[in-house]
């Protein structure tokens, strides 16, 4: 089959990632970038063997993860975005251990303190924040509710987007998450439902944003609506848990794949489609404008 050498503009763009220090984190931000990869969103982690107790761990935590985006950048030429909060599930694990009302209290806490660091510029966006991926008691659910709710507020106050973290959605529960963050005043279109493995049409998303997990069949069902909506890997870098998500270079391979094989008479409008993730998205939710610093080669059918 004939083809031709092309030179695109175009940026790719991981949404969500988590790393940790060290050169595994590294070596997987550069194989990102080896396949195209301009721009990661890096979401904060636990780095110690248990959740944080008290605030000043999670002054330490997002202090981290602000290096490793400095990092990340001098080592492979990324572009980092960093997202700051205090995991949801964290309450959970140590309200046994502190109490449930002093558990709380730290979550307001170092959601104050991360919105401080997004009002400061180190950071982009307020996340993860949200609900359990599981059941838990109804004590527990009601604090989370409330946890929420301050982050949510926080978020417009401060005019920055929410990563939210929940179970898998459907559209009935796009509603109500929506109801919830409208009812805060956040606009739902800076309201990120980040890790969605199920494709949700933009009807049935409550004005949301969907991250789509780069799955290959989410993808193709994303592709070719108006947006907004991203794609990510959620990777965990822990070495005790491996394959528990996609690899870094997921969602450029998918990116490389779709434009080197779909049909020559489609390829601006596939070009098209991909900046609806990669540009039009950011730009919306965000307020970036990405862009790449040198173009992507790649060979096409003629």
């Amino acid at each position: 089959m004939p083809s031709r050498e092309v030179l695109l503009e175009l940026p790719i763009v991981d949404h969500h990632a988590h790393l940790r220090p060290g050169p595994s984190g590294l070596e997987a931000a550069g194989a990102f970038a080896s396949q195209g990869g301009t721009h990661l969103f890096l979401a904060t982690q636990n780095y110690l063997p248990r959740a944080p107790r008290s605030l000043e761990e999670y002054r330490t935590q997002f202090e981290t993860t602000e290096e490793l985006a400095l990092a990340v950048e001098k080592g492979s030429g990324l572009r980092v975005f960093v997202v700051l909060a205090p995991y949801p599930i964290d309450l959970v694990h140590v309200h046994e251990a502190i109490g449930l009302e002093r558990a709380e209290e730290l979550q307001h806490s170092a959601i104050d303190l991360a919105l401080d660091h997004v009002r400061e510029g180190r950071a982009v966006a307020l996340g993860e924040v949200g609900r359990a991926h599981f059941p838990v008691d109804e004590p527990v659910k009601a604090a989370l509710e409330r946890v929420l709710d301050h982050a949510l507020e926080g978020a417009k106050r401060t005019g920055c987007p929410a990563v939210l973290h929940t179970a898998d959605l459907d559209a009935l529960g796009y509603g109500e998450l929506s109801q919830r963050v409208r009812h805060s005043g956040l606009t739902a279109e800076r309201a990120v439902k980040h890790y969605a493995r199920t494709y949700v049409p933009p009807e049935g998303r409550a004005g949301l944003t969907p991250s789509f997990l780069a799955k290959r069949d989410v993808v193709r069902s994303a592709l070719g609506e108006s947006g907004p909506f991203f794609f990510e890997t959620d990777f965990l870098d822990d070495p005790t848990r491996p394959g528990v998500a996609l690899p870094l270079d997921t969602v450029a391979r998918r990116a490389r794949a779709i434009l080197t094989s779909c049909e020559p008479a489609r390829f601006e409008e596939t070009v098209r489609a991909l900046t609806i993730p990669f540009v039009e998205a950011p730009r919306k939710v965000y307020g970036l404008e990405l862009s790449r610093a040198t173009p992507l080669r790649l060979t096409v059918p003629a």
